[in-house]
């Protein structure tokens, strides 16, 4: 990858397509004004003369004016804000990384996960946390709620099946409940600050809005 921004340098890339090369490891984006094309073809051939090779699967062209892009876990393009309905270019956790965190609470608040609840809810929230941490930019509300709602329907079902609770478990383990006496994280609360006034503690999100 350095042999490639070495090129893209030396030959002045930037200036023909007006753009930049982002780049993390072997991970890399172009934004380019008006030359994406041109430029993912310079791509192709500089990597086939310097011996390596893209991924096809990942690599895309996208008008991020209209459309979203993945890099790094973030997802980038356009957002609207919800209440004026006005757009504007940002970025947010990706579904994709959502998808991943939910699943590695999945695999702790297995049936078979028989540690004390205490030693359970350090490990779940030092995942929130971190995850959190790393997803401490843009627009974070929707995915902070999404996670925030998959956080509260498989931690009620734990504590349903490790209490042998017949019902749903809604009254006993209620979201005031998880979030409060049991100790879990609310990630509405780690970097968004203090909740507005008359705001319930636990808000979840409408299903149209999941």
């Amino acid at each position: 990858m350095n042999r490639y921004l070495k090129h893209w340098r030396k030959t002045g890339r930037g200036e023909a397509f007006r753009g930049h090369v982002i780049s993390y490891a072997d991970d890399f984006v172009i934004l380019s004004r008006g030359y994406a094309e041109e430029a993912l073809a310079w791509t192709k051939a500089v990597m086939t003369k310097l011996g390596l090779t893209l991924n096809e699967a990942k690599t895309t062209l996208k008008n991020a004016r209209k459309e979203h892009f993945d890099f790094l876990g973030y997802a980038f393009g356009p957002y609207h804000h919800r209440k004026d309905g006005r757009w504007y270019l940002g970025a947010s956790p990706s579904k994709k990384s959502v998808r991943r965190l939910t699943a590695k609470i999945d695999e702790l608040l297995v049936r078979g996960n028989h540690d004390p609840w205490p030693q359970v809810c350090d490990r779940l929230n030092a995942m929130l946390r971190g995850w959190s941490a790393y997803f401490s930019h843009g627009t974070r509300l929707m995915a902070y709620r999404a996670v925030d709602n998959h956080v509260y329907e498989s931690v009620r079902h734990f504590l349903r099946r490790r209490h042998k609770v017949l019902t749903r478990g809604t009254r006993r383990f209620s979201g005031a409940e998880i979030f409060g006496t049991y100790g879990v994280l609310l990630l509405r609360r780690v970097h968004l600050g203090p909740l507005p006034c008359n705001t319930p503690a636990w808000d979840p999100m409408p299903d149209d809005m999941r």
